[in-house]
């Protein structure tokens, strides 16, 4: 009971939290303004993070400069992912639920391809290495220096994306594509260039997640797929559409997961994860944290 009430417990959760919201941002983005359902979404995590590793271990260029390599690259990929299979399939007009189908079906294959295409060019042997790991102590709560800075990164940039949206037109003509598509068009709105910013900008926010990652815990071309859960557990939890919700529900599902491993152990992660998603699909599926598709 001791443990449980440490503070080291509640820093982990934290730390974790935060990597879990700015993760799901990127996919509540995608989801939101064009509703594709982004099944590689974990993939993009495992990019940024290779970059990031790549970047200090060839270059000797700390992760935290690496983060914006990562965004671009990310980026970029999500521009030619726009323009090569997303472009036409949005602009068909087809009705939401056969979208969200077709979308699906097209990432898991982008999915396998990039898991694959890593793991020949890169082996699927784990690599990691050490950055910031001296530890500092607050209290009876011990943290190494690399998650301080991930902590400190993911919630900052969080805080960017909200203010972003709240305040810059960009972000508000976002936040109305993501509220009524229809209606932002009418309105003027330019649909087709809001959507590629808020992929850009989805895919980037997942590509420095990974980077922030890559400096706590050990990286592999199969990485992907839990983060891929963990965000949609995120996201259902926040209210599809809702990115302030989706940021909460990510700080909940680390405090979910870091206290319910403290009190099990680690084998019953997964199991955790899953029910919670499970139990928020047929309990409330419209999210404990929102009931329609608003962005606040």
């Amino acid at each position: 009971m001791d443990a449980l009430l440490s503070g080291q417990l509640l820093v982990a959760a934290l730390v974790t939290g935060a990597l879990y919201a700015l993760t799901a941002l990127g996919l509540n983005l995608v989801y939101g303004t064009m509703r594709l359902l982004n099944v590689a979404h974990g993939d993009l995590v495992m990019i940024g993070a290779y970059v990031a590793f790549w970047a200090f271990t060839l270059l000797a260029l700390s992760p935290l400069l690496g983060l914006a390599a990562a965004a671009a690259l990310a980026a970029l990929f999500g521009l030619a992912l726009y323009h090569g299979l997303f472009r036409r399939l949005l602009a068909g007009g087809k009705a939401a639920q056969r979208l969200e189908a077709n979308s699906l079906l097209l990432f898991f294959g982008v999915s396998v391809i990039v898991q694959n295409l890593m793991a020949l060019q890169f082996t699927a042997t784990p690599r990691g290495y050490q950055y910031l790991d001296t530890v500092y102590r607050w209290g009876n709560a011990a943290i190494t220096g690399n998650r301080v800075a991930a902590f400190a990164v993911a919630v900052i940039l969080c805080g960017g994306v909200l203010a972003f949206l709240r305040f810059h037109v960009t972000g508000l003509a976002i936040k109305a594509l993501i509220q009524r598509r229809d209606a932002a068009a009418v309105v003027g709105v330019n649909v087709e260039r809001v959507q590629q910013l808020a992929l850009c900008l989805g895919f980037a926010s997942a590509a420095v997640a990974g980077a922030l990652v890559s400096m706590t815990e050990q990286i592999s071309p199969f990485m992907g797929f839990p983060f891929t859960i963990a965000a949609f557990v995120v996201i259902i939890l926040g209210g599809l559409g809702n990115v302030t919700g989706g940021i909460a529900a990510g700080l909940l599902l680390g405090v979910l997961e870091t206290y319910g491993v403290a009190l099990t152990s680690s084998a019953y992660r997964s199991i955790l994860v899953y029910g919670v998603f499970v139990l928020i699909l047929l309990l409330r599926p419209q999210g404990l944290l929102g009931g329609r598709r608003i962005v606040r």
